[in-house]
């Protein structure tokens, strides 16, 4: 870091509290009644032999580190996380939970105004005036969400995860780290805020135009947002507009299904069946235990050890063909999961004796079941929006539940629906005829929906409880009952 300029505690107060008040006037586009804000801003900068560009909203990120290698710590660290802290758990070795105290954080330290600078260029990039712009171009975008991706790295998130990308442990805000004095949110709000940034970016982008050139369709990076918006426009494309489209979504599928599939292969795995007798091969010899059951049969005098018997371990698992129906809510509110679910049953369709079904709905339903293993042809059959009527399906449903006790019924849904005594029926009696009905709320990036308390409630009574917000838990559920 270069020399300190000779401030005394007043001094770097006044200019730290200027540097954040410049820092909302950009974020709220109130720049034409700061001029202040930016000269004193400018003059700090200066001070501090720090580059104009950290002043620059047009300027990304990785652009200024690019420029000048000396800055990558600041963006890097700017969250630096204590000595022994755990993010699994939250909280340090001596069990109090936050960071410990760093130069930064120290007030009267001139390193507080360099960490406001390099703070205050992440938030203006992403939350200021780049955000607002009446139009916008498919490279603005791309650096938008490059930006986003350096503001996750600053505070500790996984990449991809703040725009639903990615799920994991994070030290972000959510885990009990503000960002600065007063700025106090957690993950999900701050998820949720940046995800309908990105959808309203999105509609300002003339989509279209930008399908319509090759080179600007391959600058887009693929998100949650965009993915919703091809899939309502779709039928509206043709041409290089519509291939470009069918491109940004497979990428993006095919992305999501990588993380997905990880998520599964994590997941437990199936319960050993010891009504099979093990199968005699030296790969499945117990050692140890043929060894202890023979000890009877040492020759002293020899040193030699009689086998009498053999004995293998069991590995084979259980091969009861399972049937898995997935049916989807894909009216407006329900994408995520839409777009989640539909690549989940493609992964466990591909597992051994798991027998895949795929059915989607809203005031009409669609049986997606013979495009299953292909995520993508799903999507293009899909149809967003519309009400919740879930008894359209039901018919459908019931007539591929063959053996009750070997199936399970995946309900996805916000149970918003146009007659929920009746829905709730249905769902009762497939219950109580022995069906391992799993209720789930969502399957969202984010984890965030709104779901009918009512539903919820009633649900609890019958003994299956909503799942709501956690595809792992989606996961383990439906995993557990393919290996039983």
């Amino acid at each position: 870091m270069a020399d300190q300029p000779d401030y005394d505690d007043d001094d770097i107060e006044r200019r730290r509290q200027m540097l954040y008040w410049r820092l909302l006037t950009d974020v709220f586009e109130q720049q034409d009644s700061a001029h202040n804000f930016d000269e004193v801003t400018q003059e700090v900068t200066s001070e501090l032999s720090l580059p104009k560009e950290l002043l620059d909203p047009n300027v990304g990120v990785d652009t200024i580190t690019q420029r000048h290698p000396g800055l990558r710590g600041d963006f890097e660290h700017l969250m630096p996380a204590a000595e022994g802290y755990d993010p699994e758990e939250g909280e340090d070795e001596d069990g109090e939970g936050g960071l410990e105290p760093t130069p930064y954080d120290d007030p009267h330290d001139p390193g507080t105004l360099r960490r406001a600078i390099v703070l205050s260029k992440l938030l203006i990039n992403v939350f200021g005036p780049n955000a607002s712009r009446s139009t916008v171009n498919a490279q603005q975008y791309n650096q938008w969400t490059r930006d986003v991706g350096a503001l996750e790295r600053a505070f500790g998130f996984q990449a991809g995860q703040l725009r639903g990308q990615q799920r994991g442990p994070s030290m972000g805000v959510g885990a009990g780290r503000g960002v600065g004095n007063g700025f106090d949110i957690n993950d999900e709000q701050l998820t949720e805020g940046l995800r309908a940034m990105e959808r309203d970016i999105i509609k300002r982008m003339a989509l279209r135009e930008v399908l319509e050139d090759d080179k600007l369709a391959e600058k887009v990076t693929p998100s949650m947002p965009l993915l919703e918006q091809l899939l309502r426009d779709k039928s509206n494309l043709s041409g290089t507009a519509l291939k470009n489209a069918k491109m940004l979504i497979r990428k993006y599928v095919d992305e999501l299904a990588q993380v997905l599939l990880l998520e599964v292969e994590k997941a437990a795995v199936g319960k050993i069946d010891y009504s099979v007798p093990p199968k005699r091969v030296f790969r499945n010899l117990d050692l140890k235990r043929t060894i202890w059951n023979n000890l009877t049969n040492y020759d002293p005098e020899e040193k030699r050890l009689y086998v009498d018997k053999m004995f293998y371990r069991h590995t084979a698992t259980k091969k009861t063909a399972n049937r898995l129906i997935i049916v989807v809510d894909q009216s407006g509110s329900m994408v995520d999961s839409m777009v989640n679910c539909t690549i989940l049953a493609s992964i466990f369709a591909g597992l051994p004796n798991v027998d895949a079904h795929l059915v989607a709905y809203d005031t009409r339903y669609v049986d997606l079941t013979d495009w299953v293993h292909d995520p993508f042809e799903v999507l293009l059959r899909t149809n967003l929006g519309g009400g919740t009527e879930g008894m359209v399906c039901m018919e459908c449903v019931r007539a591929k539940i063959v053996n009750p006790k070997s199936t399970a019924v995946v309900w996805i849904s916000d149970f918003y629906d146009w007659d929920n005594d009746a829905l709730f029926t249905a769902l009762k009696g497939m219950k109580e005829s022995g069906v391992h009905l799993i209720p789930v709320g969502s399957v969202s990036s984010s984890g965030y929906l709104s779901i009918n308390g009512w539903f919820k409630k009633r649900l609890k009574e019958i003994e299956a409880p909503l799942i709501s917000g956690s595809v792992k838990t989606l996961i383990k559920e439906i995993k557990q009952f393919v290996a039983t």
